[in-house]
């Protein structure tokens, strides 16, 4: 893994971002705390037009390839009922967690379990195979789950043995929200829009075309850098984030640049929870961060997105928990999840992932850029929520498409 550590003995030097413009506000003035050199600037080529939709379609029949089609559309079933049931918000009394209530997301899993990771396995369940999974709030057996499902949802093709079921406890599922104050900024660092608490700043990127291509932006999620829709162009972005001593004007790194807005309205689907900040350059840097020893190490991620695959070892460094280690374990996934005040957004097509050891992610990692766990480190996600040990992210193709921006790493 390249990296790059700080020496104290070396002259600070400011960084040369060739080509970017700085945002329209007055620059704010910084202290010079926790400034390190910049490496080097790596100039790209221009994007090519593309059909980014297109390209997120196919990915998603790629990672559901061979997956039988009965499984198909009982899922498409539950993600209906989800998608009605998101009206309902977390208001609701613990009691009522009960019935088709439980049931808080559905995705296409590999079966039992090298992973152990189920609550509930039916009898048809095999190792390797694929298989329904359904996320609950409160634990349940499998029988339990076939049970519900075909007398208040409706779907009579569960009442047989032979549809694989497995059942995994998240709890509620909430959007989730390295703490020091660095410059330049890199990626896997604390950072928030000056209302919010703190979530992390995923990484670097800029636009697809004129004016947005000569901005650099900082990328993470629309609660991190937009507090969750309410936020107007140009707010203030500061790193660290305010939970954790951030302050505007004084550790500004950004202005908010664009966000997808996350429609709350029953029945409504989203996709993502993302937004860009514009950046000024030399406060900003396109390496991620981890903590060894307590002294920054930094290390680059591939710009070119891979598709999430069933089984794919993935990394993060974020906020709360650093550098982590995962696998997908579902793929597809449907999830109503809350944002506080008794708001619950419905998302489809997410990533689940589970850590190898101990916990993927904890509040504050949202916003983590999530990557391979290779050589090539290529980006597949974007985190963005989690219960229970489970962390869910966007596709990162999603997110490119959304806000049409490519990656600048």
């Amino acid at each position: 893994m390249a990296e790059k550590t700080p020496r104290k003995d070396e002259p600070k030097r400011r960084v040369e971002q060739q080509g970017f413009q700085d945002p329209p506000s007055p620059k704010p003035p910084q202290d010079t705390e926790h400034e390190y050199e910049e490496a080097t600037t790596e100039q790209f080529e221009e994007p090519t037009p593309d059909n980014a939709e297109e390209a997120a379609a196919a990915e998603t029949r790629a990672a559901v390839l061979g997956v039988d089609a009965q499984l198909l559309d009982i899922k498409h079933q539950v993600e209906e009922q989800l998608k009605a049931a998101s009206m309902r918000t977390r208001a609701l009394a613990e009691d009522t967690y009960t019935g088709m209530n439980n049931i808080v997301g559905v995705g296409i899993a590999l079966g039992a379990s090298d992973y152990g990771q189920a609550d509930g396995m039916s009898m048809s369940l095999e190792p390797g195979m694929p298989c329904l999974q359904i996320y609950v709030v409160e634990s349940t057996s499998a029988d339990v789950m076939k049970s519900v499902m075909v007398e208040s949802m409706g779907i009579s093709v569960l009442s047989g043995d032979d549809v694989p079921l497995s059942i995994v406890r998240t709890g509620f599922i909430d959007a989730q929200p390295h703490r020091f104050r660095m410059r330049p900024a890199p990626g896997g660092i604390s950072a928030g829009h000056f209302r919010i608490t703190a979530g992390t700043l995923g990484c670097l990127a800029t636009g697809l075309s004129a004016p947005r291509n000569s901005r650099l932006m900082i990328l993470s999620n629309n609660h991190v850098l937009a507090n969750s829709n309410n936020a107007a162009y140009g707010d203030c972005i500061c790193q660290p984030g305010p939970y954790d001593g951030g302050a505007c004007p004084k550790d500004q790194i950004a202005i908010l640049e664009r966000f997808v807005p996350i429609n709350f309205s029953g029945g409504t689907v989203n996709y993502v929870d993302a937004a860009t900040g514009w950046a000024w350059p030399d406060r900003v840097r396109k390496e991620l961060v981890y903590l060894q020893q307590g002294q920054p190490r930094f290390f680059t991620v591939s710009s070119a997105p891979v598709a999430a695959q069933l089984g794919m070892l993935v990394g993060k460094s974020g906020r709360t928990t650093q550098i982590t280690t995962g696998r997908i374990m579902s793929v597809g996934v449907s999830v109503n999840v809350g944002y506080g005040g008794g708001r619950v957004a419905h998302f489809r097509d997410q990533i689940g992932i589970k850590g190898l050891s101990g916990d993927f992610s904890a509040g504050g990692d949202s916003g983590s850029l999530i990557w391979t766990w290779d050589g090539r480190r290529s980006p597949v996600g974007l985190l963005f929520a989690g219960g229970g040990g489970w962390t869910f992210a966007n596709r990162i193709t999603h997110v490119l498409s959304a806000l049409a921006i490519r990656l600048y790493t």
